[in-house]
């Protein structure tokens, strides 16, 4: 069955437009294992905060709307920003999937400021994401996100609300599909990104 990784909606919806390339998780070596080289995004839509998206990326969240499928509509916009978010649909739409593309340890939050043109976030919210767990790293990941032909509704079950990131999709789903960034734009921003995450364009600015 299809692997798929679970992810706030509005980054689904920016990974799959090409507004974002990476995604963050916290912890140590122990907690963090990205566990495969390729899967689909499931959105999700609870979210603990409501004040993480920059202004330049607030209509994403408009668009990440059209992540879920309610029974009686979508919910209004104002409901996605309220502290929690919005509860998960009864169905959400897989419009899109990743390889990984690189993997790297941050440290410092000068190199998360750095990285800042590739993620929607507010640069103090990925910063605090650096200090959730005092003397632990942020784990960056670079995907490569290719959007499927056709988005493709799943029913979600029980088990999808809880447990860990990864999750099986009990139907068929096909790796295909076209990149969101061409080989030669894919192939700049991850030089550029190797460059801050190595220190050599933060040493550069010295």
């Amino acid at each position: 069955m299809p692997i798929a990784i679970k992810e706030w909606a509005v980054t689904v919806r920016a990974l799959s437009e090409g507004e974002q390339l990476l995604i963050f998780r916290s912890g140590d070596s122990e907690d963090f294992s990205l566990q495969h080289d390729r899967f689909f995004l499931f959105p999700t839509f609870e979210h603990p905060r409501n004040d993480v998206v920059r202004g330049a990326h607030v209509p994403e969240l408009r668009r990440a709307l059209e992540e879920g499928v309610w029974p009686d509509g979508d919910p209004p916009i104002s409901a996605l920003t309220q502290p929690g978010g919005i509860e998960q649909p009864d169905r959400v739409r897989v419009r899109a999937w990743a390889e990984v593309a690189g993997q790297y340890t941050v440290t410092n939050q000068r190199a998360i400021s750095e990285l800042s043109p590739f993620y929607i976030w507010t640069t103090d919210y990925a910063q605090k994401r650096l200090g959730w767990r005092r003397g632990a790293p942020l784990h960056v990941t670079l995907l490569r996100t290719h959007r499927i032909p056709r988005p493709v509704t799943i029913r979600v079950r029980p088990e999808h609300d809880f447990g860990p990131d990864w999750l099986e999709i009990t139907r068929d789903l096909p790796f295909e599909g076209t990149p969101v960034l061409s080989e030669i734009e894919f192939g700049r921003v991850q030089d550029e990104i190797e460059a801050i995450v190595s220190g050599r364009r933060l040493a550069s600015f010295a």
